[in-house]
């Protein structure tokens, strides 16, 4: 029976009891009594009654009441006032959402190396690098999730965190590919990739830098190398997946630092010095919430977690070796504390206007740094398994094996910034000058594509941007996707507004460019100007509405 099915029969049953109960006993209010706060029984549920009694069964919680003899007495002498209330039922059912039956979870994780055996480009830069080294190895890092009734299958999801800088050039395609020749019966449209944003992983795409001709793995070779191991990683996930039990908890860890910097006549920049005499402002807002995943087996052994942080990898972003950044780190230290075999997800938060970067007070940020003597990889690090520890801590009190799952895509328009001619006409001025530079290839590439952009906008032939949308809830938890780099203030609004107690945001599902505010748009800046926006503020804020509003509708008996 679905929650909202439940939900309005135990509600009317609550009504009747409440109002045939002797004056001195404590009357429900609604439904709250039989509806746990912060619990996933509130999730399912089922009614049986009889005369002189009812059973309410959410998850593995059971509520018993039983009414005496006097109680029945007035119940029968109330039958029409009864008949009124299962009336009203009837109607509710006729209008309820989805079905989210209580069953069993089945969870499955894998892990598989995406680190080249050959010198590659790196992403992430406007100059080209080579790397000829391995820092820290990339992995892509799969869960797999099913909700089981039995043999039937209720919902599924395989998600890969992935390092690397972006999801771009059909390589998520490419994936879905290679796992449908291996599972021929899953839905591969439920399969999810997201990127670390590391600056110093390879890159997949094609003509964006220009490359040597030899020497190196060309970005369709590791496209393809990425691809398979990818799937690979996704295979094993399903095919590992056994019942098993998610718990969800949540701390703090200063990890991410606005990057944007306001100076006195309004206009702001990445990174600007907050030393300089007009400096008045850090732009936006930041979150340091560090929400966690749980699973664990039947055994109790916890297999993977997923962690979810509004910053991106890319403390050693300048390097030109091959480095997962901070996530090295983070896994290395839970794997040494739980088990080598232990799969750590790493899901970027919406941080487009974000990095790791000290903004201010480095000094004595680094003095203590060094007096505890730790790396700045090390250090955050060190904050983010402490904020784990603590939600671990919390998460494992309360475990769930029967959490509904729900998984919904939803293909999405947006529309476009637009592009005006003020600002054709300054980017065709930088795009002569980058031209006139052969170390400037990567800044002629996304200068031209702003022009190419343009006069599809004046010939119309301009489409709003597509995009997949998943939502998924987990018991008491949301999940929501996105392809870009949004700004901050975007996720706050998603985890604000939602009706789930924790709402996981991750960006950087596919191949989208940074999304601004209205207001760093005003200020402009490297990821507030058309060049670096397909998608402006406007599009930000409908990615925000349909966000919320497919989130809403996984939980309708909350409306």
């Amino acid at each position: 029976m679905s929650v909202c099915r439940a939900s309005a029969i135990s509600t009317a049953y609550a009504f009747e009891r409440a109002r045939f109960a002797p004056a001195s006993q404590e009357r429900p209010t609604g439904a709250d009594h039989l509806f746990p706060s912060g619990s996933s029984n509130r999730l399912a549920g089922r009614l049986a009654s009889g005369i002189g009694s009812a059973h309410l069964s959410f998850g593995t919680t059971s509520h018993h009441y039983f009414a005496d003899a006097v109680l029945a007495r007035k119940a029968r002498r109330n039958m029409p006032h009864l008949i009124h209330s299962l009336t009203r039922i009837l109607a509710l059912m006729a209008v309820c959402g989805p079905v989210l039956p209580a069953a069993e979870l089945h969870i499955g994780s894998a892990t598989a190396s995406i680190t080249p055996d050959r010198p590659v480009a790196l992403n992430g830069q406007m100059a080209t690098r080579i790397s000829r080294k391995v820092t820290a190895p990339v992995t892509a890092s799969a869960l797999a999730l099913e909700s089981r009734e039995g043999e039937k299958s209720l919902a599924a999801a395989i998600m890969v965190s992935c390092d690397i800088c972006l999801v771009r050039g059909g390589v998520l395609e490419m994936v879905r590919e290679r796992v449908q020749q291996q599972l021929p019966d899953f839905d591969t449209s439920k399969l999810i990739l997201n990127a670390t944003h590391t600056h110093t992983a390879p890159v997949l795409t094609e003509g964006i830098y220009r490359l040597p001709e030899d020497g190196i793995m060309r970005p369709t070779e590791y496209a393809a190398f990425f691809a398979d191991r990818a799937a690979e990683a996704a295979v094993s996930a399903w095919n590992s997946r056994q019942t098993g039990s998610v718990g969800w908890g949540m701390a703090h860890a200063v990890v991410a630092y606005n990057r944007r910097t306001v100076f006195a006549d309004g206009h702001a920049t990445m990174y600007g010095s907050t030393s300089a005499p007009d400096f008045r402002a850090v732009e936006g807002y930041e979150d340091h919430g560090v929400e966690v995943l749980f699973f664990w087996d039947d055994s109790q052994k916890l297999t993977a977690t997923a962690i979810n942080v509004a910053c991106p990898s890319q403390e050693v972003e300048s390097d030109s070796t091959v480095n997962a950044d901070f996530w090295h780190q983070v896994r290395t230290a839970l794997q040494a504390k739980y088990g080598k075999d232990l799969v750590v997800l790493a899901w970027t938060g919406a941080a487009g206007d974000q990095s790791p970067h000290l903004r201010f007070r480095k000094q004595a940020e680094d003095r203590m740094r060094k007096l505890r003597g730790l790396s700045r990889l090390d250090e955050i690090s060190r904050r983010l398994v402490r904020a784990w520890e603590e939600a671990h801590a919390g998460a494992r009190q309360e475990r769930h094996s029967d959490a509904p799952l729900v998984h919904v895509v939803k293909n999405i328009k947006l529309p476009l910034r637009q592009i005006t001619e003020a600002e054709i006409t300054e980017i065709k001025g930088k795009l002569a000058v980058a031209r006139s530079n052969p170390q400037a290839f990567r800044r002629e590439v996304w200068f031209q594509d702003a022009v190419n952009r343009y006069e599809q906008q004046l010939t119309g032939e301009a489409e709003p941007y597509q995009m997949e949308l998943h939502a998924l809830r987990l018991g008491d938890i949301a999940i929501a996707t996105n392809d870009f780099e949004l700004y901050t203030q975007y996720g706050i609004q998603m985890k604000a507004r939602s009706p789930a107690l924790q709402t996981f945001v991750i960006q950087l599902a596919g191949p989208g460019t940074y999304v601004p505010t209205v207001e760093a748009a005003l200020g402009g800046g490297y990821s507030a100007i058309v060049e670096s926006n397909v998608v402006g503020a406007e599009g930000g804020q409908v990615l925000t509405e349909e966000t919320i509003q497919v989130l809403n509708s996984l939980w309708p008996s909350d409306q």
